[in-house]
C-alpha cells in the first residue's frame, strides 16, 4: 500500500493522476468503517488532512455566498461564525456522530461517499449548492442536483478532487431535523431541511435516507407557492402545514431495511416537513432562533 500525505491541492491532484485507483482520505469516518467491516479494500491512499486550502472557508458579500472548503470539519460548521451564516447546516453538523467524528468528518467526505443518509446533503440540496471539482488539467462546477446520482454514486470523475462547496447567503428561516433509532450517534432513518428565501419568496424542502439519493420535494414546493404567500414573514396554519407534509411524503421512495420500514420513513418525512414549516411560520429577521 502506498500512502501519500498531500500538502497542497496540486500535490493531491498529481498523486491522483499518478495513482488513479487510489482512495482519497479526508477524515476517514466513512472509509475506515467500510474497511473494518471488510466491505471494501484499499490499495493506495492519498491523505488530505494536511491540505490547508481544503480547510478554509470564505464569505463573499458581493455575490452573497459562502464557499466552504471540502475539508472544513463539522466541528467548525456547527459553531459561529459559520453557524450564523448557515444555520441549517450548523444544525445538521451537530447531529453527526460524536465530537471525535465531527472533528474529522467534513462536507467533502459526505459528498465523496454520497450516501442518501449523509446528514449534510439535504441542506446542500435545499440550498441549491454548487460543488467545485478539480483535476490535474481542468476544473468544473456542478450543481448539487446533478452531482448526486444514486446510492453512493456521484458525478465526480476518478481523476477529480472535490475542493469546495458554495452555498448562498439567504434571509429567512433555515431548519434541519432528522429521525433516528436513538438520540445521538445514529445514521438517519429520515432527515429533512427546509429553507425559506424571504426575498425570492420560496420554500425549499429536501430530505435524505428515503430514496436512492437526496430528494427535493419540488411538487410540494410548487403546491405551497400556489396556496400561500411566501415573501417576507409568511404565516402557515397547521392544516396547510399538514397538507404540505403529506404531499412531500408522496415524493419519497423509501425502502424497508434494518433501521426502519418504508411506511415509517414516509410518515417521518411528513411529520418533519410539517414541523419545519410551522417553525418557519412568522420567522423574523433574527438568526437566533436557528443557532
Amino acid at each position: 500500500m502506498t500512502v501519500i500525505n498531500a500538502r497542497s491541492v496540486d500535490e493531491a491532484l498529481t498523486a491522483l493522476r499518478d495513482h488513479p485507483r487510489a482512495r482519497l482520505l479526508q477524515g476517514g469516518t466513512d472509509l475506515m468503517v467500510e474497511v473494518n467491516l471488510q466491505r471494501t479494500s484499499v490499495q493506495d491512499v492519498i491523505a488530505l488532512r494536511q491540505v490547508s486550502e481544503l480547510r478554509r472557508w470564505h464569505v463573499d458579500e458581493q455575490s452573497r455566498a459562502v464557499r466552504i472548503g471540502a475539508g472544513v470539519p463539522y466541528a467548525e460548521l456547527e459553531r459561529n461564525p459559520l453557524a450564523l451564516h448557515l444555520p441549517a447546516l450548523a444544525q445538521a453538523a451537530r447531529t453527526v456522530g460524536s465530537p471525535q467524528i465531527r472533528a474529522a468528518g467534513s462536507l467533502g467526505g459526505n459528498l465523496g461517499t454520497c450516501s442518501p443518509a449523509g446528514d449534510g446533503l439535504p441542506v446542500l440540496s435545499a440550498m441549491d449548492a454548487v460543488v467545485h471539482l478539480r483535476s490535474a488539467t481542468d476544473s468544473r462546477d456542478v450543481s448539487i442536483h446533478d452531482f448526486m446520482l444514486g446510492v453512493k454514486r456521484s458525478a465526480r470523475r476518478p481523476d477529480e478532487l472535490i475542493v469546495a462547496v458554495t452555498l448562498p447567503l439567504l434571509d429567512g428561516f433555515q431548519g434541519y431535523a432528522k429521525v433516528g433509532t436513538r438520540n445521538a450517534m445514529v445514521i438517519s432513518v429520515a432527515s429533512a431541511c427546509l429553507i425559506h428565501d424571504a426575498s425570492e419568496g420560496s420554500i425549499r424542502l429536501a430530505y435524505g435516507a428515503v430514496a436512492p439519493t437526496v430528494v427535493r420535494a419540488r411538487n410540494a414546493e410548487r403546491w405551497l407557492a400556489a396556496n400561500a404567500p411566501l415573501r417576507g414573514r409568511p404565516v402557515f396554519d397547521r392544516a396547510l402545514a399538514s397538507e404540505f407534509g403529506r404531499r412531500a411524503a408522496e415524493e419519497c421512495a423509501p425502502i424497508d431495511d434494518h433501521r426502519s420500514t418504508a411506511r415509517y420513513r414516509r410518515h417521518a418525512v411528513a411529520v418533519l416537513a410539517e414541523r419545519l414549516l410551522l417553525q418557519a411560520s412568522g420567522y423574523g429577521a433574527s438568526r437566533e432562533h436557528t443557532t
